[in-house]
């Protein structure tokens, strides 16, 4: 996580120069980070501009206007990309003993993993459906913003420094087979067997912008709410809970939550401690409708 930044360490012509940045790339480029938290933009572009050798936003934005290639560079720092397979076990195993006997009333199942970076959770929930026999009938929507992350996601290519962690991560989920068993490990990299990706979608997809495009059983979108300010924050949970069949489950991330939310009367609590939300069998305006 991003180190701390108090208010005074922004000017006023820096908010000023991250307003038209953001206003160009909305318009320019058609990607809307206008709903993201400004202390974790200014931290991220304070790195891009060191990176591009720019002394203030405004040079960066002549840059990002003018040259495609520094935009797609640019979108590895408004997009945070990092992640570990199974990550959070508690949460895996929660989903395994008790979200799974749910699904498996389902004769097809639909799972949108929202803001899938670099295919880690993608993977993580393709071998637990794996082992739990549900893999079969599902079809696993993976979205995100970035390309390259959906590239990277797609080829399933990790550095070998990091699969003891998604291993023992793996184990501590509830585990039933050995995570081996998936990939094939050379040249200092392992390669995820492309079985894994034969029943899944990688799209662009932005919680800014885009609309619902599916109806699913499981949501889940852990770590991504946390960049975003209040009103997006609603918006991309309004996007999952309109996305949810009645009695579909919502997996947020350790530190985000639904209390407080627009949408918070649209769900319960499912497994508290794991953030882990069932959608209402009619949330409001259904029962206003019924009326």
């Amino acid at each position: 996580m991003d180190a701390a930044m108090s208010e005074e360490a922004v000017l006023p012509h820096e908010e000023i120069e991250l307003d038209l940045l953001l206003d160009a790339i909305w318009r320019h480029h058609h990607h809307d980070f206008r709903g993201y938290s400004r202390g974790s933009l200014h931290r991220r572009l304070a790195r891009a501009r060191t990176r591009f050798g720019c002394e203030s936003l405004s040079q960066l934005q002549h840059l990002v206007l003018r040259d495609p290639a520094i935009f797609a560079a640019l979108m590895g720092f408004l997009t945070i990309q990092v992640s570990e397979m199974f990550r959070d076990p508690d949460y895996f195993r929660a989903l395994r003993e008790k979200v799974v006997p749910h699904l498996r009333t389902y004769p097809s199942l639909k799972v949108w993993i929202a803001g899938c970076a670099n295919g880690e959770e993608f993977y993580s929930l393709a071998i637990l459906f794996r082992e739990e026999g549900l893999e079969d009938r599902t079809i696993f929507y993976c979205t995100d913003i970035s390309p390259a992350a959906l590239q990277a996601a797609e080829a399933g290519i990790y550095g070998l420094d990091r699969i003891a962690d998604f291993t023992e991560n793996h184990r501590r989920s509830g585990g039933r087979t050995s995570l081996s068993d998936y990939y094939t490990a050379g040249y200092g990299s392992a390669v995820f067997d492309r079985s894994l990706r034969a029943r899944a979608v990688f799209a662009e997809h932005s919680l800014a912008t885009d609309a619902v495009f599916s109806e699913v059983q499981l949501v889940s979108s852990r770590n991504v709410l946390i960049y975003f300010d209040r009103a997006l924050q609603d918006r991309a949970l309004g996007l999952f809970g309109d996305s949810l069949v009645r009695g579909g489950f919502l997996g947020l991330g350790a530190r985000e939550s639904l209390r407080f939310s627009t949408v918070s009367d649209r769900f319960a609590d499912f497994d508290a401690d794991e953030k882990i939300y069932r959608r209402n069998a009619a949330n409001m305006r259904e029962a206003i409708h019924a009326a």
